[in-house]
């Protein structure tokens, strides 16, 4: 089977943090289960916290599934495993583009994937670049293909140059950086032509074609999607369409939306983080 056909993946996603001289408490959010959208359905779903805390499952603003937890106990170590079974099929591929006029009548609706914030704003260097496709482009899709080809380009996928606090100004000007600052650089370039853009995180099975029964090391993953009269998924560090290879966890204007684990401890020492995202492909 194609992975154009669509495919079922198991994702064991692990993460924590380990505390130098223990934590006496910690209130955490975590925000790791995936959705169900018209790509994808969740089939089952669980998330295992050690220590046990109390915990509350809500829906957050962006609609992402998000678990609120309270560890209330002397601990050194904070686990949280959350394990999904999920089927994925590829996006529709028959998309009518929109016009630059057609723009102005979702702007309203749009307005906060417009915005851009520090984490997304261009360097001026790169702002006249953009100005220039934009005047060459026919239309918001051929301005995000030309832009996103751009970034891809222009920026090296080179984990451990960038951190979590670096804005796409910072990367850009660095020529390098991940998926989270390649995004974010996309997102910028996009919302600099007035086409509201948002940011996705997930899961990214790293095989173009998986093979059944294989559990292989995945990723934690972040891409974009963009209006051209629906919401169209591109994964620019990557360059390549959304396609079942891509589990959506969360959508919001940027990373500060949906980090996959955030909270507060208290402790008088340092804390580490660790991550492990294991994928199976079953069908």
């Amino acid at each position: 089977m194609s992975t154009l056909d669509g495919m079922q993946l198991r994702i064991k996603h692990t993460t924590g943090y380990h505390y130098e001289n223990g934590a006496a408490a910690s209130f955490n959010e975590a925000r790791m289960t995936p959705a169900t959208t018209s790509e994808q359905y969740v089939l089952r779903s669980r998330m295992e916290i050690s220590p046990s805390p109390w915990t509350y499952e809500y829906r957050d603003y962006w609609g992402t599934t998000v678990t609120a937890f309270e560890v209330h106990d002397p601990h050194d170590d904070l686990a949280v495993v959350a394990t999904t079974t999920v089927e994925t099929q590829p996006s529709a591929s028959d998309v009518v583009h929109i016009a630059w006029e057609d723009l102005a009548a979702v702007a309203d609706q749009h307005c906060e994937y417009l915005t851009t914030s520090q984490w997304v704003a261009p360097a001026d260097s790169l702002v006249a670049e953009l100005d220039t496709l934009r005047s060459a482009a026919d239309t918001p899709a051929a301005y995000a293909t030309a832009a996103m080809s751009m970034v891809h380009a222009r920026i090296q996928y080179l984990p451990g140059t960038t951190e979590v606090t670096t804005t796409a100004a910072d990367a850009w000007e660095a020529g390098s950086g991940v998926c989270q600052d390649i995004a974010h650089l996309t997102l910028g370039a996009l919302r600099h032509a007035g086409i509201p853009a948002r940011y996705v995180s997930g899961y990214l099975h790293p095989s173009s074609e998986p093979v059944i029964g294989e559990s292989v090391e995945g990723e934690s993953h972040a891409w974009i999607e963009y209006w051209d009269g629906e919401w169209v998924g591109f994964d620019p560090t990557n360059e390549v369409a959304q396609s079942p290879r891509h589990v959506v966890v969360a959508r919001g204007r940027d990373y500060a939306d949906n980090p996959p684990l955030r909270g507060i401890y208290s402790t008088s020492g340092r804390s580490e983080l660790f991550v492990e995202v294991e994928i199976t492909r079953l069908r």
